[in-house]
């Protein structure tokens, strides 16, 4: 286990006055069998009335609204979080899992992620597990990572055609190739020790536990890792949403630090 010192910070820059916001953040780490934040201040400007909720898949959430003119929006949330409980999270319902066993949006596999598919050589006899991780093994040696060469639209077969991306497209690729082998599998979304941005990797299921790993850096996830969301891929993972009123065009700053503390 460790303890790990998250700060997360989100700043929105409008080139015109903003009349009226109303805002949706999953930037709220999750607490399972997993992980247990604790100390978590959240910190909102302008100030305003918000709250806090779960939305679908069982992401945490704040969300409220701004009724004065602005033209800056700051999120920031800071806590520490014990890592590394246990080595996996317990699946939820069977109903509740079929969503996570088929392609959906961006992880739905096209022409040549499916010929790369059926060139790799899965075992039979081996587990879901290790299914799971010789796929990640070989994305990681097949795919290099890249900046601004995809998007938040780009999907799985477009990636893979690229051959370079960033974490989200790893965790895209690494789904729809489970999803070929019968293993089901979600995207998740959190932070990772260090500094930079957020980060997304992806949890498989074997029988009723849920195990995570992370093709972008083709490491097993254990107690380096801060789980935010989940979802069927990055749409649904998404950290801000929301709907205003002017604001023109917009630029979005992100910064993200974690460290490991006594």
């Amino acid at each position: 286990m460790k303890k790990l010192h998250f700060d997360y910070s989100m700043q929105i820059t409008y080139t015109q006055k903003v009349a009226d916001c109303h805002f949706t953040i999953k930037g709220i780490p999750a607490d399972n069998h997993r992980q247990h934040p604790k100390g978590v201040v959240i910190e909102i400007l302008p100030e305003n009335r918000w709250s806090r909720g779960v939305v679908s898949f069982g992401n945490q959430m704040v969300y409220g609204s701004v009724g004065k003119e602005h033209d800056r929006f700051l999120f920031h949330i800071s806590g520490d979080v014990t890592t590394g409980i246990l080595e996996y999270e317990p699946a939820e319902k069977e109903s509740l899992l079929s969503m996570y066993r088929y392609p959906y949006g961006l992880t739905k596999p096209g022409p040549e992620l499916t010929a790369y598919y059926n060139s790799l050589k899965l075992e039979e006899k081996a587990s879901v597990y290790e299914k799971g991780v010789f796929l990640m093994h070989k994305l990681y040696q097949d795919f290099s990572y890249e900046k601004n060469i995809t998007d938040i639209g780009t999907s799985a077969e477009e990636a893979f055609r690229i051959g370079r991306g960033v974490c989200q497209d790893y965790a895209h690729i690494l789904i729809a190739l489970c999803h070929m082998a019968g293993i089901p599998a979600r995207y998740v979304t959190g932070m990772l020790i260090g500094e930079g941005y957020s980060h997304a990797w992806v949890e498989i299921l074997m029988g009723d536990r849920w195990y995570a790993v992370d093709p972008t850096n083709d490491v097993i996830v254990t107690d380096s890792h801060i789980k935010i969301g989940m979802g069927r891929d990055a749409s649904d993972c998404m950290i801000n949403r929301g709907i205003l009123r002017g604001g023109g065009s917009q630029t979005q700053w992100i910064h993200v630090s974690v460290e490991e503390v006594p």
